[in-house]
């Protein structure tokens, strides 16, 4: 049993972060197969992203299946890429369960295996007030104290508002450490920091780090980048320009750069709708990243196979158009 590496620092906690799938072989459809996971792709993925210059892992989350695998596909896929980063980048596992205690079972087990944190939503049957989200992190903490605990702020999955209430509470709890976040709104990201009192490292996604980091260059250090999987290059380019204007002050670079990448976002949203493309995260996101290239991870595992093909070309364009960018990255030098 490896032991727990600690609890992170939010110091610790910047850069570009990569959304690291759970590549499947190519039976990973059929709902007969129970070993599904493609450990040497895992391997292959997890080195090269450390060696592109990503600064941290985040797996088994919406992308990384954490609802779809066994729980010894978990452990597989676990193994492999905390084995395989061997404490060069923080990597957090998805932990995310239908209750508090499976939670901190599944926590633990990720914290002896060496994660250095687990990233967690909330227990997903019945809809969450303020009391049951804060009380469920509280214990998950008390339970697990030597865990770093991110936060898995999806509206959409989780069915709750995430509001300053919530994260002025989280803010006192040593463990949580990070927040993967949609900014969404700006006036929402700022009243969010304000309550967290700079407590907690708020990542938004890769299309929104120019934006957040322009509202507040000191708090806005890290970002999650599910493209990074289409080709690392993208993300870490989008940091280095951002933390060039941050230095210069001028960010026009850094703003041309993110409007560049924006297209790739369009159409991997069916019909411009968040909440088709929720219904069809997992097959989308996976549709994406093959067609781009970088990595190889197989099909949506059951019962998340089954996307509209038009939803898919969507996907299929979105991959293309990152993996154009990254080459020209590449190419660039």
């Amino acid at each position: 049993m490896t032991k727990s590496p600690g609890l992170l620092t939010i110091d610790e906690i910047t850069g570009a972060w990569a959304m690291l799938p759970s590549p499947a072989t190519p039976n990973g459809w059929d709902w007969r197969e129970t070993d599904t996971v493609d450990v040497d792709e895992v391997a292959r993925a997890t080195e090269a992203m450390i060696s592109s210059g990503i600064d941290g892992l985040m797996g088994m989350g919406t992308l990384g299946e954490c609802c779809t695998m066994t729980r010894e596909e978990r452990r597989k896929f676990m193994s492999t890429a905390i084995d395989t980063a061997a404490g060069r980048v923080p990597f957090i596992a998805g932990a995310t369960s239908l209750g508090t205690r499976d939670t901190i079972e599944m926590a633990r087990e990720a914290s002896d295996m060496g994660a250095n944190g687990v990233l967690l939503g909330l227990p997903m049957w019945c809809p969450a007030d303020t009391s049951m989200a804060v009380s469920y992190f509280r214990d998950v903490a008390e339970a697990c104290p030597d865990t770093t605990i991110f936060i898995y702020a999806n509206f959409a999955a989780f069915r709750y508002t995430w509001p300053p209430a919530f994260w002025a509470q989280m803010a006192d709890i040593p463990q949580v450490r990070g927040v993967k976040y949609a900014a969404g709104a700006n006036n929402r990201l700022v009243n969010d920091l304000n309550a967290s009192r700079g407590n907690i490292r708020f990542l938004v996604m890769d299309m929104e780090y120019y934006m957040s980091a322009r509202i507040d260059p000191d708090a806005m250090k890290a970002f999650w980048s599910s493209g990074a999987a289409c080709g690392p290059e993208v993300a870490t380019h989008l940091r280095d320009l951002v933390e060039g204007a941050k230095a210069s002050g001028d960010w026009s670079k850094a703003k041309e750069f993110s409007d560049r990448i924006a297209p790739s976002m369009a159409t991997l949203f069916p019909r411009g709708q968040h909440t088709e493309f929720a219904k069809y995260n997992v097959g989308l996101e996976k549709e994406r990243i093959n067609a781009g290239g970088w990595m190889n991870v197989g099909p949506a595992r059951p019962p998340h196979h089954l996307t509209p093909e038009e939803y898919l070309e969507g996907a299929r364009t979105s991959g293309r158009i990152w993996a154009q960018i990254a080459e020209e990255i590449t190419a660039a030098g």
